[in-house]
């Protein structure tokens, strides 16, 4: 048994400020995550790994439709962490492809 009372409108208020505060808690939490992450080499080189795993950079066609559908699921992460970069750090972005761009060079030279 619960106790909700449909006609309650100031517990419905209280829950509702509640969700939106724990809400922007974690979004404020992710935002500061990613920003952390972008500051250091190490944290570009993984998230660059996740976003080339994701497919962002990529077509996801494929002519069997569930497989084009998976690969699509992929890319909408990628393109999220993606647009998480670009709307906290984006001066780091350039630094990221630039780091990867020099990595795959001196791998390539080996």
């Amino acid at each position: 048994m619960t106790d909700y009372d449909p006609t309650d409108i100031r517990q419905q208020e209280k829950v509702a400020a509640d969700k939106a505060h724990r809400d922007r808690v974690a979004q404020e939490s992710e935002e500061a995550d990613v920003r952390w992450l972008m500051s250091s080499k190490r944290g570009r080189r993984i998230l660059w790994r996740l976003l080339e795993q994701s497919g962002v950079f990529r077509l996801s066609f494929n002519t069997n439709a569930m497989q084009m559908a998976f690969a699509e699921g992929n890319r909408n992460f990628g393109n999220r962490a993606l647009s998480l970069i670009h709307s906290q750090c984006p001066e780091l972005y350039p630094s990221m492809v630039k780091e990867n761009t020099d990595d795959n060079r001196h791998s390539d030279d080996s």
